[in-house]
């Protein structure tokens, strides 16, 4: 990475679990890098969803090399997530075409819930299928596979954490980390964002912050979805043996259907 730039530019990990993406700084030129992100980059830079990209190089090795604004700014807390213009730039992109076609070029097939629910049983652990909470959650996912299906099909995060939405110090807010991005029903992202960040009866008003009334259908894809990103959560954590993430999703897992 060094040899991008002169002597005078310090570059630092930025951490993640792949260990390519870095900081760039010289004097008040700030940058942040990586290694071999998606082309899908420049369409959510051009749509203003992450800070802009400044320039792209492909090294003598064939890894391609992307440059953003590093901005000052800040992770969205919990009680954030409420804020009007959250449910606003989910809806652009969601509501988003030139993200859509990208992704399409890309070779993005559209997600659909049969096609999530064998990955699930295909990944689930034998043994860990038999715990009561993931074995409930398996027979409401196949019970209800059939009615979840829905023809609008978007760009969607698929990761919609608080910690994913970044405030800027000039007041932009942004939605980044990208890596997981699919085309798929709305409700993925919905669902979780909701269950995670908003209460029940607040789910009427942040929807029509979005844009959309609050229907007994969307209300079964979003817990169908949910249900379905909890147990796959379930499982990667218990892979990395990062228990204590684990049990909490158990717990959130087990929430999903006491309030139902």
């Amino acid at each position: 990475m060094e040899h991008l730039f002169g002597q005078d530019w310090e570059i630092i990990p930025a951490g993640g679990a792949t260990g390519a993406a870095f900081f760039a700084q010289h004097e008040e030129q700030r940058l942040f890098l990586k290694r071999n992100s998606s082309p899908f980059l420049a369409v959510l830079s051009a749509e203003g969803i992450v800070p802009k990209l400044v320039w792209t190089k492909r090294l003598e090795n064939g890894d391609v090399i992307t440059a953003q604004q590093w901005m000052n700014g800040s992770e969205l807390k919990p009680g954030d997530m409420n804020n009007d213009r959250v449910a606003r730039l989910l809806k652009k992109i969601h509501a988003s075409d030139p993200l859509l076609g990208m992704l399409t070029r890309l070779g993005k097939s559209p997600l659909k819930p049969e096609m999530f629910l064998q990955a699930l049983q295909e990944d689930l652990d034998e043994e860990w299928s038999r715990n009561p909470a993931v074995s409930d959650a398996l027979k409401f996912l196949t019970e209800f596979v059939g009615d979840v299906d829905c023809a609008e099909k978007v760009v969607c995060h698929c990761d919609v954490n608080h910690n994913n939405w970044l405030l800027t110090e000039d007041n932009q807010l942004y939605l980044i980390d990208w890596d997981g991005a699919m085309i798929a029903d709305p409700a993925i992202d919905l669902g979780l964002l909701l269950y995670s960040y908003i209460p029940v009866e607040e789910w009427e008003g942040w929807l029509e912050k979005y844009g959309i009334h609050l229907t007994d259908n969307l209300r079964l894809r979003m817990k169908w979805y949910v249900v379905a990103q909890s147990l796959t959560s379930i499982q990667w954590h218990k892979n990395q043996k990062r228990i204590p993430e684990m049990d909490k999703w158990i717990e959130f897992l087990k929430s999903l259907f006491k309030n139902s």
